[in-house]
């Protein structure tokens, strides 16, 4: 017997379903009141490209992104450093840089590294809103450090909204 176009039988309850029945939407469709993120991809692709500057540079620990308000965005750093500190710190870094910028009448903030006995701390403008900091030891090579993080903070400017 046919329903609907379809040889589904009738369900339980008698009424027809169509094709496969509640099987053909398993795993496709949330549970009810589940949250979606919709920033979930571009978030991942973010975390990819902090995890790939790590590999790339010999002397990275780690990197977060955060917003020009101190708040964390994402992170890829080791346990037992706090993401949410970096990203307080990067916008510090950030409002110290802005001010000497305008003070001096040079271009907009775009990076900043801070040395220190224990290694570098770097901060990197992505867009007017959003910032990458990178930690680094103390034997990190600065310069290689640059040359790969701006084309990696132009990557992930193309990932974010």
């Amino acid at each position: 017997m046919t329903f609907f176009g379809t040889a589904t039988p009738p369900d339980a309850d008698g009424l027809p379903r169509r094709g496969g029945g509640e099987q053909a939407w398993a795993g496709t469709t949330p549970a009810f009141g589940t949250r979606i993120d919709p920033m979930a991809a571009a978030l991942a692709a973010v975390r990819s490209e902090l995890a790939d500057l790590r590999l790339r540079v010999p002397g990275v620990r780690g990197a977060a992104v955060g917003g020009v308000d101190g708040l964390l965005i994402t992170h890829d750093l080791p346990p037992g450093l706090e993401a949410a500190d970096l990203a307080a710190l990067a916008a510090t870094t950030y409002g110290l840089g802005r001010q000497t910028a305008m003070v001096l009448g040079q271009s907009p903030f775009r990076d900043a590294t801070l040395r220190s006995d224990g290694g570098y701390f770097t901060v990197y403008s992505i867009n007017p809103t959003t910032l990458l900091a990178v930690l680094g030891d103390d034997g990190i090579n600065v310069a290689r450090l640059h040359l790969e993080a701006r084309p990696a903070v132009a990557r992930v400017a193309a990932q974010l909204p």
